[in-house]
């Protein structure tokens, strides 16, 4: 009986998160981690990573993660 009370207060918890993520989400919330880096930032990764610069050089350039500097450029190598 009590193992049915708490899985029926589980639904509901699930239920009411939803439905507050969805209501930031259509007020304009960003929701998740904020980011690091701004457009002018991204676009200078952008050029200087074409322009030869590895992703340790740039990660430590901007301080950021070698998982970050790969997934602005693209570069999934």
């Amino acid at each position: 009986m009590l193992s049915a009370v708490a899985e029926m207060e589980r639904d509901l918890l699930i239920e009411r998160t939803q439905s507050g993520l969805q209501r930031a989400k259509l007020q304009g919330k960003i929701l998740g981690r904020p980011v690091k880096t701004n457009d002018v930032q991204r676009n200078e990764i952008i050029m200087l990573k074409n322009g030869g610069k590895t992703i340790t050089e740039l990660s430590k350039a901007f301080n950021v993660s070698r998982a970050s500097i790969m997934r602005i450029t693209g570069d999934l190598s």
